[in-house]
């Protein structure tokens, strides 16, 4: 929800968000993922009665939602009008801006617009999802302009730690709004070019509606710090380790990083192997962009055993702790190719994502116990972030001058400190969003909220999408936390048992060692059933629930647990 304190002239809610269709003189914004947290990005542009999306991303799940692999914003209220949306427009390649559009597209039907780089990723993740082909993905070149529908929007260059990142200048008949992506002012990028200060300028000389923009280190004061400082660290830090075998785990996405390792591990006279398959998957873009271009080919996990293990260095995904990444499996001497020995050096050239620090210290102690020597960014300046700290948002909105200033990207937190660094930067009105906010930007002013709209998270479960907010997640929370039982009753038509009850528990006992705590629960079932009137034993429902409380108050005396209990009546 929008917050007070951020925009004392926000109106209240004015209507249903479910009836709501853009005015034509208007504009409005609607974000549905990626305001007030970080990650799974959904933005809506309104006008003339079309909408534009802005990025369509995923999260992954935590240690909170078992067998869940990633999750993404419900893109529910654009679904039921896809119809009148024009297009989704890509910021750059990161998950958390363009990751759900393999799995939410076919909801939506629209073409795909992005830069030549970002194209070749999603190409790939949608080519997994046997979408090849089928999903329009239009290539913009680099800071041209498009025209999809009422929207005019030109990509502008920034930096971040991916290539070809861009900020948007969308154009329309109500006004400009800048929607920055991810981005931050790097004068030593290593790889794409620096942000493009004299656009931005003549944008913000043009006159700017509203800035839409990343708050992810609004906290951090200074600058965010360079690549090529990085590059100089990883040099130095790699031959303070002569004899030994060197690993570097970073995102397979920043290819400036995996650039900067290979010009260090030359400089020790090492050969560099990627180890992890979204390695090779960023490096076939990188090099088919032309990028990378001036490295030498690099080493395959197989090739990697034939180096001498001072003479290399790996490249490994997994510095976010995943559980099937390349070095968590190195970690539990799981991995069918490499290893790593007593003495040998880990590099974390990366920083925790929120939520991913108690992976990340598993797997780090896990290392450390084998005798294995880690590196990270608290130790040594071996990472720098890709998004702006203060004094480049300062700058920012030096160059822009908005009227309007709408933190997004970030949690609640990182949005106010945003809201307030753009008041002190004289930008006369702010308003910090949440997701479901519809927000009339123009003409009226100030901008305001004039509905609330559906929003929510889906997960990908297996080879399925569901809600997160649905019995079948809160079913799972109890099973893990109480687990499960199962009671299989036969009886006949008297009402009584034919046999003694037959119960499986999930998650409570040891089915050896607990034998005689399950023929307590068996005793306690057969006495429920018994003890219930003739005529009650006649009505299944009734026999279901006395079994089922006889179960959960046996093992909430004995354990302290109520676990959940489905009971099956076989009636002969």
């Amino acid at each position: 929800m929008t917050h007070p304190d951020s925009a004392p002239s926000v109106h209240p809610v004015e209507g249903d968000g479910d009836l709501f269709a853009p005015e034509d003189d208007a504009l409005y914004f609607l974000p549905l993922g990626g305001s007030g947290e970080i990650g799974m990005n959904l933005n809506l542009y309104g006008h003339r009665g079309k909408w534009l999306m802005v990025d369509l991303g995923i999260s992954f799940a935590d240690d909170t939602m078992p067998g869940l692999d990633v999750i993404m914003p419900d893109p529910a209220f654009i679904a039921e009008r896809r119809h009148d949306l024009v297009g989704i427009v890509v910021t750059h390649a990161h998950e958390d801006h363009l990751g759900a559009i393999q799995y939410l597209w076919p909801q939506l039907r629209v073409p795909v617009y992005c830069t030549p780089f970002t194209a070749a990723v999603l190409r790939a993740k949608l080519h997994e999802r046997g979408l090849a082909g089928v999903v329009p993905v239009h290539e913009v070149a680099l800071g041209s302009t498009i025209e999809v529908g009422p929207f005019s929007v030109e990509y502008v260059t920034v930096t971040h730690s991916i290539p070809e990142p861009n900020a948007l200048a969308i154009r329309t008949a109500a006004g400009t709004v800048l929607h920055t992506g991810d981005w931050k002012l790097d004068p030593e990028p290593l790889v794409g070019e620096a942000a493009d200060e004299e656009r931005l300028r003549a944008i913000g000389d043009e006159g700017v509606l509203a800035l839409i923009g990343d708050s992810t280190n609004a906290l951090v004061p200074g600058s965010s710090g360079s690549e090529g400082s990085v590059r100089k660290t990883l040099t130095e830090l790699i031959g303070q380790f002569p004899d030994v075998r060197v690993a570097v785990s970073c995102f397979a996405t920043n290819v400036a990083r995996l650039e900067s390792i290979a010009h260090a591990a030359a400089a020790h006279g090492r050969h560099v192997a990627l180890v992890g398959r979204s390695m090779w998957r960023i490096n076939e873009a990188a090099r088919s962009n032309g990028y990378l271009a001036d490295l030498p080919a690099f080493l395959t996990e197989h090739d990697a055993n034939y180096v001498p293990r001072d003479k290399l260095v790996l490249v490994c995904t997994g510095s976010q702790g995943e559980p099937r990444s390349a070095l968590a499996r190195i970690a539990s001497d799981d991995h069918p190719q490499v290893s790593l020995q007593r003495g040998d050096v880990v590099v974390f050239s990366s920083r925790e994502i929120p939520g991913n620090e108690r992976a990340i210290g598993r797997m780090q102690n896990l290392l450390v116990s084998q005798g294995i020597r880690i590196v990270t960014a608290d130790e040594a300046p071996v990472h720098v972030s890709g998004h702006p700290a203060q004094d480049e948002l300062v700058r920012m909105y030096q160059w822009v001058r908005p009227r309007i200033a709408m933190p997004v990207h970030g949690e609640q937190r990182h949005q106010l400190e945003h809201a307030k660094l753009a008041r002190a930067c004289q930008v006369p009105e702010t308003l910090v969003p949440g997701n479901g906010d519809l927000i009339r930007l123009a003409p009226d002013a100030p901008p305001r909220v004039v509905a609330q709209v559906r929003s929510g998270r889906m997960a990908l479960d297996g080879k399925r999408l569901i809600p997160l907010d649905t019995g079948l997640m809160r079913a799972r929370h109890r099973m893990v936390h109480n687990g499960a039982a199962v009671v299989t009753l036969v009886m006949n038509g008297k009402g009584e048992l034919v046999t003694a009850p037959q119960i499986a528990v999930m998650g409570l006992l040891d089915d050896s060692a607990d034998r005689d705590m399950l023929l307590d629960v068996v005793d306690a079932v057969r006495e429920a059933v018994a003890e219930m009137p003739k005529s009650a034993r006649s009505d299944d429902e009734q026999v279901r629930t006395a079994a089922r409380i006889a179960v959960r108050r046996c093992f909430n005396a004995t354990h302290g647990k109520k676990p959940m209990t489905d009971v099956h009546l076989v009636r002969v």
